[in-house]
């Protein structure tokens, strides 16, 4: 199996790469952007840089939306993995015409309201992951695993 693992560096990127014992054993990608804890964490993986800022900046989706389908292109991922943020919206939405299959994990950090990536990407994810029950209302379908961290 293929994996993309796409994500904002940070809170996001750590999420994510904590998840070594799924993503590890896999071919795989990641999409972040080039900061320190990025270039450090992932030096010995196939990396990607995505354009930032991305959230609520036009000029960047419109990059990044490019940038994901020649990734999408030339990576033929079987699966899209991402903790958010906005980078992960072109990779979700650019997935369902590559008939590539997504899965979103809702950071552990926003418990009480939905985030904007949750929200705009729900619709397309074909699983969505919850970290705590109530993230649930939000997001009644969502698969409540619980705590990552």
């Amino acid at each position: 199996m293929k994996i993309g693992l796409v994500c904002y560096s940070g809170g996001h990127l750590y999420q994510l790469h904590i998840l070594e014992e799924f993503w590890g054993k896999h071919d795989r990608f990641w999409v972040t952007f080039k900061k320190a804890d990025a270039l450090s964490l992932l030096k010995n993986e196939r990396t990607y840089w995505a354009y930032h800022p991305a959230t609520r900046n036009i000029l960047n989706l419109v990059r990044n939306s490019f940038l994901a389908w020649k990734i999408l292109r030339r990576e033929r991922p079987d699966v899209i993995v991402s903790t958010g943020a906005a980078v992960a919206v072109p990779f979700f939405y650019l997935a369902k015409l590559f008939r590539i299959k997504t899965v979103f994990i809702e950071v552990y950090d926003r418990i009480d309201r939905p985030t904007l990536t949750g929200r705009l990407v729900y619709p397309v994810a074909d699983a969505f992951v919850t970290q705590w029950p109530e993230q649930k209302k939000a997001f009644p379908r969502g698969i409540h695993i619980g705590q990552i961290l």
